[in-house]
């Protein structure tokens, strides 16, 4: 018997390479590497170029402030470098505003925001503008630039 454990004792303290030569140590397998949706790229890229997706107005107000205008600037160079990337405007009412009057004033921002992009220099064809009112609620008194899935129009909410 004691041949027997001093037997199962020697084989166990030997390493399984060593008892069968083919045989090897499974290293883990490699991480697989992300992939990542190239419009969540143009959307990355498009807010770091231009410095955010969401321009602010005052409330109740849908004249651009100086702060909006340098963002839409920097919107407008990155669209002009990308002709192929077509932008929607969203609009979208102050929290306070009544549905109706909601719906007026995120019309109002998206077109603003819109007409500013085209003033300087973006193609008409490429940006859209629309309002969603209280339906869908956005960022308090701002327009919200969005790039929607290829082969969708990206979107620039207008929020108010």
């Amino acid at each position: 018997m004691r041949k027997y454990l001093l037997l199962l004792a020697a084989l166990v303290s030997v390493p399984a390479a060593a008892q069968l030569p083919g045989l090897r140590r499974r290293d883990a397998p490699p991480s697989p590497v992300p992939v990542q949706n190239p419009i969540d790229v143009l959307r990355a890229d498009f807010a770091a170029q231009s410095g955010g997706t969401t321009v602010y107005f005052s409330v109740g107000s849908a004249n651009l402030t100086p702060q909006a205008k340098v963002l839409l600037q920097a919107q407008a160079a990155w669209l002009r470098q990308h002709p192929d990337i077509a932008v929607r405007i969203e609009g979208h009412g102050d929290p306070t505003d009544t549905r109706d009057h909601a719906l007026a004033m995120g019309a109002e921002r998206a077109a603003e925001a819109r007409d500013f992009l085209i003033l300087l220099g973006t193609p008409a064809a490429q940006v859209s503008a629309m309002t969603w009112g209280k339906e869908r609620p956005g960022p308090p008194s701002a327009v919200t630039t969005i790039v929607p899935p290829l082969g969708g129009a990206p979107v620039i909410p207008a929020a108010g």
